[in-house]
């Protein structure tokens, strides 16, 4: 007599080839399948010619389970098919409670099945490279208000998320809640991907952003995928980054570039306001890196474009010197990034001129520096971290049309004459500046800026650390 057992299995979404072997192998030598009608179509061409397929209709969940039992008490061998996964919103959760409730001494085995989320991820390409959660927007089984907890958590969480019955005829708005929860706390460019029918002939496939997301779009056969902060889109293609960060050009990679790109992230996660254009984003990043003062988003101001009109002088060619303040703003200048792009970076304060000029016309050292350097490099990248008599050399010499830089970032530090030498720099639109705002910035302050128009290349995927 055989023994009394059941193998609970998942079929996967459909597709014959997401079947697994050992799901096919039970199939094969069973005497009776059980479960809902709709899902025999897919595993027919596997079973025995006289397998029973026993249909117990649509939320018939418990009837299946119990009838389930009921024939592997009569010593047949019974498969409960659930699609996707049977352990993920399907029988095999339902099916061992039952046996613990009942005392039954029926076997059960669980063979796992290719889940919906997981056939949909590979269709969008890889959405769930990093710490994920599945959240159902059925209220059948579990109330709205703790679904909604749910959902905040994992807003909070920085999860990539899968959304499983996310929309029917009777539950219309449920979706459209979910994503105002999570443009409370996820960047509207956050990819969203949409996989309805996943892997079976009405198969399709959308990406999308979260701002752009329309959950009109989706029904109860879809599944929604929501990338976290660090997801992006390339091409057609979701890609979460799942930790691994950019090498080094001999192929190795540093302690201190993966704290450096994680703080980044932390940093972006904690913004204010992270919906801003990459132009702003990047070197506001680097500022709030360099302080831990997210003041700076206010502080933080830019001309139009003016990260990459930087950027773009000094990669093309056209611009070869950045001139700082003083030694100390030239220090904190990323050197790797500097010699890639064939830029030198120069001080002009101790040069042994500086120091009669200085006595000569009654200015500071760094005033002298800076007309020095502007006499040798009138169109170079200007970088203020220190002295506002220097900041203001430079706008005036400007002013009489003797300067023409590529772009001036303005951050020096103090309380006298800092504030009015910044206002000095913005009537002069056609320059692109950057500047930090009011009495705070320091020669650190504007290293950390300039070498965020250094690496503007890398910004798009927030890799922050190539040169440290």
């Amino acid at each position: 007599m055989k023994h009394s057992r059941i193998t609970v299995v998942g079929i996967g979404s459909g597709a014959a080839e997401d079947i697994t072997p050992a799901v096919a192998q039970a199939l094969g030598r069973a005497d009776v399948v059980v479960g809902y009608k709709y899902y025999f179509q897919f595993i027919r061409t596997l079973l025995r010619p006289d397998a029973r397929c026993v249909d117990t209709g649509m939320k018939g969940e418990r009837r299946r389970a119990e009838q389930a039992f009921q024939l592997a008490g009569e010593g047949l061998d019974v498969c409960v098919i659930s699609s996707g996964d049977a352990g993920i919103y399907g029988m095999a959760p339902l099916m061992l409670q039952m046996k613990h409730e009942t005392g039954s001494g029926v076997e059960i085995d669980v063979l796992p099945g290719i889940s919906a989320f997981q056939k949909a991820a590979s269709l969008l390409g890889a959405p769930i490279g990093h710490d994920l959660c599945i959240i159902s927007l059925s209220d059948l089984m579990t109330t709205w208000p703790v679904i909604e907890r749910r959902i905040r958590a994992a807003v909070a969480g920085d999860f990539v998320t899968a959304v499983y019955n996310p929309r029917s005829h009777e539950r219309y708005w449920q979706l459209h809640r979910l994503r105002e929860l999570f443009l409370s706390g996820r960047s509207e460019s956050t990819p969203v991907g949409m996989v309805r029918q996943a892997g079976r002939e009405e198969q399709t496939v959308t990406v999308t952003t979260l701002g752009a997301f329309n959950p009109d779009d989706a029904d109860m056969f879809t599944v929604v995928l929501i990338g976290n902060s660090q997801s992006f889109l390339s091409g057609d293609k979701i890609v979460t980054p799942r930790g691994y960060y950019r090498e080094m050009a001999d192929g190795e990679k540093t302690v201190g570039q993966q704290i450096m790109n994680e703080s980044f992230r932390t940093i972006e996660s904690e913004l204010a306001s992270p919906d801003i254009p990459l132009d702003r984003k990047w070197p506001l990043l680097h500022a709030i890196h360099t302080t831990a003062d997210f003041e700076m988003e206010r502080l933080l101001t830019l001309s139009d474009g003016a990260v990459s009109r930087m950027y773009e002088a000094l990669s093309s060619g056209s611009v070869r010197t950045v001139i700082t303040d003083v030694t100390m703003a030239a220090a904190g200048i990323r050197k790797g990034a500097a010699a890639r792009m064939g830029v030198e970076i120069k001080c002009y304060l101790h040069d042994e001129r500086v120091a009669e000029l200085a006595v000569r016309e009654n200015i500071t050292r760094t005033q002298a520096g800076i007309r020095l350097a502007v006499a040798e490099h009138p169109e170079a990248l200007y970088v203020f971290g220190n002295a506002p008599t220097a900041l203001t050399e430079l706008c005036m010499l400007i002013a009489r049309g003797k300067a023409r830089p590529a772009g001036v970032i303005a951050a020096p530090v103090g309380f006298v004459h800092v504030e009015e030498s910044k206002q000095m720099l913005k009537p002069f639109r056609n320059i692109p500046h950057i500047i930090i705002e009011g009495r705070k910035g320091g020669s650190n302050v504007a290293a950390t800026l300039t070498n965020a128009v250094l690496t503007f290349d890398d910004a798009p995927a927030l890799y922050a650390g190539r040169d440290v």
